[in-house]
């Protein structure tokens, strides 16, 4: 009879472990690895995330609710870990063949001066050296004159996104006193916000930055079309 029981318990539990290990993972991406995104610099456990109700969960149920959060979520996540480690040609591969992708420095979408660069532009960046009128900097209102290569340093991966301690889907995590216009920038976009409240807790959160990646669906596939930076301003 303990030997039955015995041989009942392995046999569920190698099961189980087969079943696991089959499953997809929200974070699971092939040559992307998982554990660099979900880390988090500030404690040991998951990033908070917040979805559009107004709820926060781990990533895994965040992404539970719908099949897009998971995809959403999934595909983010790519882009966030290809900037990480300069691999454009992932990040182009996202970005809207026709639309191309918009970036903005400061929260506020602005289609008179936020540049829109193409899948091949996006590939083919670090080997651009034109220096692009990108805005205006806040609080000094003199352009942002970069090089795509030096903007990207400065407003897309200013600081190592992938650690982000909040992540909102479709929720913006932190206001500053710029406007933040981007449902009405983009109607039919879907985004997700990588958060870091503050940076130095002797600055007492102002210095909070934050990444949205902004995408479309088409033909089930989620298409990058916005890039918009935030920070704390003056």
């Amino acid at each position: 009879m303990k030997r039955s029981l015995l041989f009942s318990s392995c046999l569920c539990l190698i099961v189980g472990l087969l079943i696991g290990s089959l499953l997809p993972m929200p974070w699971d991406k092939p040559s992307v690895p998982a554990a660099p995104v979900l880390s988090n610099s500030f404690s040991s456990s998951k990033p908070t995330v917040s979805n559009s109700i107004g709820t926060q969960t781990t990533p895994d149920e965040a992404t539970q609710d719908t099949s897009d959060n998971f995809t959403l979520l999934n595909a983010a996540c790519t882009v966030v870990q290809a900037l990480r480690q300069q691999d454009y040609s992932t990040v182009a591969s996202f970005v809207h063949p026709a639309k191309g992708v918009t970036f903005t420095p400061y929260s506020t979408v602005n289609p008179d001066s936020d540049r829109i660069f193409s899948q091949e532009e996006i590939m083919n960046l670090t080997q651009d050296s034109t220096v692009y009128t990108w805005g205006t900097v806040d609080g000094r209102g003199s352009p942002i004159e970069m090089t795509i290569e030096d903007y990207f340093d400065r407003y897309v991966f200013n600081v190592d996104y992938t650690q982000a301690p909040q992540i909102g889907v479709d929720r913006i995590q932190m206001h500053g006193n710029a406007l933040e216009n981007l449902r009405e920038a983009y109607p039919q976009g879907h985004f997700v916000d990588f958060c870091f409240p503050k940076l130095d807790e002797a600055n007492e959160g102002l210095d909070w930055c934050s990444l949205k990646l902004v995408f479309e669906s088409q033909n089930s596939n989620w298409l990058l079309v916005g890039v918009v930076h935030g920070e704390w301003t003056i």
